[in-house]
């Protein structure tokens, strides 16, 4: 049995470390490096990086942190935000990503997907989705451009689509409760990943560390990033390990 993740995340705004409520209200909380080296003497599994702004401006601001931090940390990084290409991607993994994700370029090309996968493997390929409940009706709404832009696509159908294109994984957002500190979508992560057999990486709303274990058991998610939590200093990562091995969940142990 694989060992379910903990995963730091880290959105930027290059060159700094922000976080708000719902991805929006922004607030700068620093170097995101030096973050990234707390949680991993605190004994994190994986980071994500994600370039909030990359997709709404054009661009891509993360080759520089990523090349950093891969010289300095020896865990997985995944690498997102801007993503519009294979050469994109290959350009994060040489800079020292080991996956990306893409949003926003899936969305208007789902070819990209399949690209992504073939050339560089399934395994760097993560497809992030930002979820949003739909209102007055079931189910929810992907979203793009760091949750400013709602498209068609219905969350578990896209997330069936992108696992049968060639996505390894998939980065689940709820924008709904990211950074609320209320605990994770639990019938989203159910419905996402009782719909696919790719690892589901389940994302806002964890305040607790027993949302952590909530999320697994409940919500079925293979892995869990924690943000607000971590970069607030209300937990450290080796207590929501602690709590997760106190309910019999397979973590490695740091």
């Amino acid at each position: 049995m694989a060992n379910i993740r903990l995963i730091a995340r880290l959105d930027v705004k290059p060159p700094n470390l922000i976080k708000g409520v719902h991805l929006e209200g922004l607030r700068v909380m620093g170097n995101p490096q030096e973050f990234a080296t707390r949680y991993y003497h605190d004994g994190i599994d994986e980071l994500i990086y994600i370039d909030t702004v990359a997709s709404l401006y054009g661009r891509d601001n993360l080759i520089e942190i990523i090349r950093h931090t891969a010289a300095h940390i020896f865990i997985p990084i995944t690498a997102g935000g801007g993503i519009r290409s294979v050469d994109d991607a290959k350009a994060l993994l040489r800079a020292g990503a080991d996956k990306v994700a893409v949003n926003t370029a899936a969305v208007t090309r789902p070819a990209l997907i399949t690209e992504i996968s073939r050339t560089l493997g399934n395994q760097c390929m993560v497809l992030s989705i930002q979820a949003k409940k739909r209102r007055n009706a079931d189910g929810w709404v992907a979203y793009t451009d760091n949750a400013r832009e709602p498209t068609e696509r219905d969350v578990v159908a896209w997330a069936k689509e992108g696992e049968a294109l060639g996505a390894g994984e998939i980065l689940l957002t709820s924008v709904d409760r990211e950074g609320t500190r209320k605990g994770f979508d639990l019938d989203l992560l159910r419905a996402v990943s009782t719909a696919v057999t790719i690892p589901v990486i389940a994302s806002g709303g964890l305040g607790k560390p027993e949302d952590f274990v909530a999320a697994v058991t409940e919500g079925k998610a293979d892995a869990v990033a924690v943000a607000d939590a971590l970069h607030y200093g209300r937990h450290e990562a080796h207590a929501i390990r602690q709590a997760a091995l106190d309910a019999g969940l397979h973590v490695r142990r740091a």
